[in-house]
């Protein structure tokens, strides 16, 4: 699954990244987040964990493969 957006850092819990997608949908991202930088256009490719949980319930959880800067 690939989604476009924005990604945001927030420092809730110790930090989690964020990607606020095109269409207004959050989603938590974990994985593969080397190139992430706050404020960052970019796509990401990966999939969503339905069955995730976290304490900083800032969306669904979606674990990242490859992030692609726009």
């Amino acid at each position: 699954m690939k989604l476009k957006g924005t990604i945001r850092r927030s420092d809730l819990e110790g930090g989690q990244w964020i990607l606020v997608s095109e269409d207004g949908e959050q989603y938590q991202l974990g994985g593969s987040l080397g190139t992430a930088k706050d404020g960052m256009s970019a796509e990401v490719e990966g999939k969503i964990d339905k069955s995730a949980m976290s304490f900083g319930m800032m969306g669904a959880q979606f674990t990242v493969d490859k992030i692609t800067a726009l």
